[in-house]
């Protein structure tokens, strides 16, 4: 009996998914953009695989922390607002280059007046400091981003408290619209206290177990497990290679693989320099999952084929796969998962019109592959655009977005009591939506949902709520 009783339940949720599928395309042949983007905000999301710790920091979070002495660890921040005053300074000009109090107390007064304290700050250059740190202009780009952004942000990007703050505000963010496992890339090597000293990375490893565990995070519903980046062209990056290694062997209880980031278009982190130590690391080393940039330029290169070769089973961005006709079909047999960034692709113009993009191609040809928001914080976007962007420039079906959100967790590195429980609720969640909008009206409770959407969405959808 009990087995009739279970294949009834079965049964009729299957014919239930299949009647919400249905539903869902008369909805999306209807709904308004800001309709559309309720259901979407309201539905589970599983996991964000390609995430940048920094790059995904909400900016106006960022500057609140920031300036709260008791969040920041007891620092204060300067942010340079003029150039050219100080005849001994020799120091390239960046607006809004951002340093620790520890070393604008080591510049000279000349040198000190061409910095404000960031909470000293008039509201017209707050709201500047804070748009520095995204993309929200036309033709801003790839070079804004690599080559001004990411040195702007500075000091805020390697203090420890900053840090561990900023990982449960954008713990917060995630959890709020349906994501419930994070996986960032983050360098624990060389991050500063407020005093400017080194900490050593397993005394950070400890102070980061002890704030997830605090109950603000743990409220968040969001687990988070962590790759160490590697940025590829630097001349030390092999023995950062080594070093990640050793870090995550003895941290596995938040540490589960390595990244490599940086440019593919400097020429210096080639994949192939990397073979040799990552199968000496191989030799000693079990079970560190490895996930690698590849493919995310312009030209048809070798680099995704390549990346394989070096043992990665996740692939970041892929922009140029459809240019190599047997990775296409070697990729079709399951060996490695595709991080799609949609918002990251436009913002950075590797492509000018989603026509162009590679996802769709994938997704319906059996390659593994699934949304995530690389730097979420930078582009002033959040996980519900990659979803809405899918719906509204591929189409997608609601089997194909339950199919996304499934795929972030089956290809992850969490271990697998994590991830077996991330999938069973994930599962339930699904079902439980799928019964929460089984109503013949949906208005009523769109109406309910509160989305949160940024300046991504406006400029995009023109989208406020």
């Amino acid at each position: 009996m009990k087995l009739i009783a279970l294949f009834i339940t079965l049964v009729v949720s299957m014919a239930r998914a299949d009647d919400f599928a249905s539903r869902f395309e008369s909805f999306k042949a209807q709904a308004s953009p800001a309709d559309l983007y309720r259901l979407l905000y309201a539905m589970p999301k599983a996991g964000d695989l390609h995430h940048h710790a920094g790059g995904c920091w909400r900016m106006e979070d960022l500057f609140q922390v920031a300036t709260n002495a008791t969040r920041n660890g007891g620092n204060r921040f300067y942010t340079r607002v003029k150039a050219g005053t100080c005849p001994d300074d020799a120091t390239p000009w960046r607006r809004f280059t951002t340093i620790a109090a520890f070393t604008w107390k080591g510049l000279t007064p000349c040198q000190q007046s061409e910095y404000l304290a960031l909470d000293e700050l008039p509201p017209n250059l707050r709201a500047e400091f804070i748009d520095s740190l995204r993309l929200d202009k036309p033709g801003e780009g790839r070079q804004e981003f690599f080559e001004e952004i990411w040195p702007r942000l500075g000091a805020l990007g390697r203090s420890i408290d900053v840090f561990l703050e900023m990982t449960v505000e954008t713990m917060k963010r995630y959890g709020a619209e349906g994501v419930r496992y994070l996986e960032p890339q983050t360098l624990p090597m060389g991050m500063l206290d407020g005093n400017g000293a080194v900490v050593d990375p397993d005394a950070l490893h400890q102070r980061l177990a002890r704030r997830l565990a605090q109950p603000d995070a743990l409220a968040t519903g969001v687990a988070v497990r962590w790759q160490v980046v590697v940025i590829r062209f630097l001349p030390t990056a092999e023995r950062a290679v080594e070093e990640a290694y050793d870090f995550v062997s003895r941290h596995r209880d938040l540490w589960v693989g390595i990244n490599m980031a940086g440019r593919e278009d400097n020429d210096k982190g080639h994949p192939r320099r990397f073979l040799d130590v990552y199968r000496r690391m191989r030799l000693r080393h079990p079970g560190v999952g490895l996930a690698i940039h590849a493919g995310e330029v312009d030209e048809p290169n070798a680099h995704m084929r390549d990346t394989l070769l070096l043992g990665a089973t996740r692939l970041g961005h892929g922009n140029n796969l459809l240019t190599d006709d047997d990775l296409v079909l070697h990729l079709r047999s399951r060996v490695a998962f595709v991080e799609v960034n949609l918002v990251s692709n436009l913002v950075l113009e590797y492509v000018s019109d989603y026509r162009q993009h590679h996802f769709a191609e994938m997704l319906r040809t059996g390659i593994p592959c699934g949304l995530s928001t690389d730097d979420s914080g930078m582009w002033d976007s959040n996980m519900t655009d990659e979803y809405m962007t899918a719906v509204r420039e591929f189409n997608l079906t609601w089997d194909e977005l339950v199919q996304c959100g499934r795929a972030s967790l089956e290809w992850s590195f969490a271990e697998p009591a994590l991830k077996r429980r991330l999938m069973e609720a994930y599962e339930r969640d699904v079902r439980a939506f799928e019964q929460r909008f089984s109503a013949p009206d949906w208005a009523p409770l769109l109406q309910s949902v509160k989305p949160v959407a940024y300046g991504f969405a406006r400029r995009r959808w023109n989208l406020a709520f």
